[in-house]
């Protein structure tokens, strides 16, 4: 996994159970062409189930993370964005949820996702940050939903994860005015967990959160993010219920004596892989 994978992108593994994918179109702005998103969607079910990340960690290379969606998108075939007729309308929901899709694996990946954002995170660019369950970023980030500056309302997953990352009404304010919001309110607001003085350090600091998650228990990290996930959209009681059914399923007592073990002596665990998914 040491080479480039696709031109959009190169998935390394540069540790014990840390991947890191990062974008290589400094020249284009890591601007995200439509075959970006499916090979994002590729990439991310393969780490899945291949089963040995614990932690991933998306960068990018060059001035800024994202431009987002490439303008030259909405130039192209202009039939693929067709609403005029009954069968257009259909066929228009049915490809958009299909590019919604190539960000709902981050969320729904069995390992936590870390992005590690330095100049704009800007469009579409914003969605997929959003579904990471961490942002860290350099002093020089900004962060913006530029799709209300070209007569659309943002449409892969922004507006539907903001508001339960930021105050709702500071989601409100970013979907109506496209203002850019910079590292220092980023991270006052809660959109980011911490602004490092430049890209390198961002991405430093990113690779040592994820190696801290990845030297815990896999199976408690798989867990704990299958328990956030769903409790962002249930009530406290249904969120509860799932835990007793999801408790039940992943409660290990030879890891828990692995972890307490090795927390006793200050010492890593070598805790095994989930394993790789059955192949379909």
């Amino acid at each position: 996994m040491n080479a480039p994978t696709d031109p959009f992108f190169t998935l390394d593994q540069v540790a014990p159970g840390v991947a890191h994918l990062q974008l290589c179109r400094p020249e284009r702005l890591n601007a995200m062409s439509p075959p970006f998103f499916p090979a994002l969607r590729d990439a991310l079910l393969r780490l899945g189930a291949e089963g040995r990340t614990r932690a991933l960690v998306i960068s990018s290379s060059g001035k800024h993370f994202s431009a987002g969606m490439a303008l030259d998108v909405f130039a192209g075939d202009l039939s693929l964005l067709d609403t005029s007729t009954a069968r257009s309308r259909l066929a228009f929901q049915d490809g958009l949820r299909q590019l919604m899709r190539c960000f709902d694996v981050i969320e729904q990946a069995r390992f936590p996702v870390i992005a590690a954002v330095q100049g704009g995170c800007i469009g579409g660019a914003l969605d997929l940050a959003a579904a990471c369950d961490l942002r860290v970023c350099s002093a020089d980030a900004f962060f913006t939903v530029q799709e209300i500056h070209i007569g659309m309302a943002a449409d892969l997953g922004v507006l539907q994860r903001l508001p339960k990352i930021v105050p709702p009404a500071v989601a409100r304010e970013m979907a109506y005015t496209g203002d850019r919001v910079g590292a220092d309110r980023a991270l006052a607001i809660g959109l980011v967990n911490a602004v490092l003085p430049d890209a390198a350090a961002t991405v430093a600091h990113a690779l040592k959160l994820a190696a801290a998650i990845a030297a815990k228990s896999p199976l408690a990290v798989a867990g704990s993010k299958m328990a956030i996930n769903y409790a962002v959209d249930h009530p406290t009681a249904d969120a509860l219920q799932q835990m007793t059914l999801l408790q039940s399923a992943i409660f290990d007592i030879g890891e828990m004596a692995l972890a307490i073990e090795a927390w006793k002596n200050k010492q890593p665990a070598e805790f095994a892989a989930l394993g790789a998914a059955a192949p379909i």
